[in-house]
């Protein structure tokens, strides 16, 4: 068979471009990350040929015996990883993990208490323009409008006025620990399911740096890309009563056949976190977040909450008189890549925001400390102080040098 770039030049051409993007630019999104070799190994491979709907030992499928070995595999890792009853790792992404919790445990209208997108939730805990927000009665608990945390008196209140049958705890954009234990007090006293979504901190929670949902929750969802460093995909982790539940609402009821290959990358990802050396990278993601966190507040940004226990944390821009916007396009420009985010109580429009979010795990990843991330710290600041395309092309040349130093080897 011939190669990509006999076959499809423009596409040949895309991927080619943006390894360039990768290794010569700093991702400081916090759902992002790079994978390692042996996780892109995995993910490229010859699992992605085999259909195998079902599960290791009641597929649907002949041939099955080699992809069974790489599913049972990941899933043994995820429980032992994350000390949880039972994993599935078929979803294809976090939403659809969720979605499979929403399916295995509630009724269509059934009443569920989230946490408020604008304040930093997600789309699939209830967003009217997603399918939560559509097939189920979601209300909503948000931040204290003073120190922008999650208020678990609120939380409380609500739950008791609403008597919701599920409880969802977990953000997108919330820079301070989780109180998991705290949640499932409310759920208890209400009768309430409780389900925590851990996309952004499951490395943190599987290295200890985090405290964990697991004791505590029924249903534990989670992406693998973001601070796990494996492949872009789903994972649940539930109660052992809830197996057979998680199970058929995964397939057959939301997806059809698994992505073999992804599973097999999983299953790799899973064996890394269980390792030293990741235990030493989320160590250090945590120390590399506070310092830049602090090197910005020093020259004049403001942080919602004051700073960050985590991998990412959000700088409220409207004292500097910029919007999210305007802020992310300038650093794009400087070779900084980040995302416009709402801040709680946003005025702008979500396409807009006041909000910039920030986050360290791709750095980290590349080997970059306290030292890199003061570098990167001043290199935002003269960026958004000077607001030109002299600074930003200066900026630029300072960020391929930088990483340069710290190269990806795509």
């Amino acid at each position: 068979m011939k190669s990509l770039n006999q076959v499809d030049i423009e596409i040949f051409n895309a991927i080619e471009n943006e390894k360039i993007r990768q290794n010569e630019g700093l991702e400081l999104i916090a759902s992002e990350n790079f994978t390692s070799n042996a996780v892109l190994e995995a993910q490229s491979s010859v699992m992605t040929n085999k259909y195998a709907e079902g599960y290791p030992g009641k597929r649907y499928y002949g041939g099955c015996k080699f992809v069974d070995v790489a599913e049972s595999l990941a899933i043994e890792r995820a429980k032992r990883l994350f000390k949880a009853d039972h994993a599935n790792v078929q979803p294809h992404s976090g939403t659809q993990a969720n979605m499979a919790v929403y399916f295995a445990c509630l009724e269509l209208g059934d009443t569920v208490l989230g946490m408020d997108l604008s304040c930093g939730g997600h789309l699939s805990h209830g967003s009217p323009v997603s399918f939560s927000g559509k097939l189920y009665d979601f209300h909503f608990y948000g931040v204290n409008k003073d120190t922008n945390r999650i208020d678990l008196n609120e939380v409380r209140q609500k739950a008791i006025e609403l008597k919701p049958k599920l409880i969802v705890t977990g953000a997108s954009s919330y820079p301070r620990e989780i109180d998991f234990k705290g949640f499932k007090e409310i759920a208890d006293e209400v009768g309430a399911l409780l389900m925590a979504d851990i996309a952004h901190i499951a490395g943190l929670i599987a290295c200890g740096f985090h405290n964990s949902p697991v004791p505590y929750c029924d249903f534990v969802t989670s992406t693998t890309h973001k601070t796990l460093r494996g492949p872009r995909g789903g994972l649940i982790l539930c109660k052992e009563e809830y197996k057979k539940a998680i199970d058929k609402a995964v397939f057959p009821f939301v997806q059809g056949g698994p992505m073999m290959h992804t599973i097999a990358a999983k299953a790799v990802c899973f064996k890394e976190a269980m390792g030293i050396d990741f235990i030493n990278y989320q160590k250090q993601i945590v120390n590399n977040c506070k310092v830049l966190s602090e090197e910005l507040m020093s020259l004049g940004y403001e942080l919602v909450t004051g700073g960050t226990d985590n991998h990412l944390f959000l700088i409220d821009l409207r004292k500097n008189d910029m919007t999210g916007k305007e802020a992310q396009e300038l650093l794009e420009n400087a070779g900084i890549t980040t995302n416009r985010n709402g801040i709680p109580y946003d005025p702008k429009p979500p396409n807009i925001t006041s909000g910039l979010r920030l986050g360290v795990p791709a750095v980290t990843s590349r080997g970059m400390k306290e030292r890199e991330m003061k570098q990167i710290a001043d290199m935002i600041y003269r960026v958004l102080y000077n607001k030109n395309d002299i600074t930003c092309e200066k900026v630029k040349a300072e960020v391929r040098e930088l990483c340069k130093k710290f190269p990806l080897n795509l």
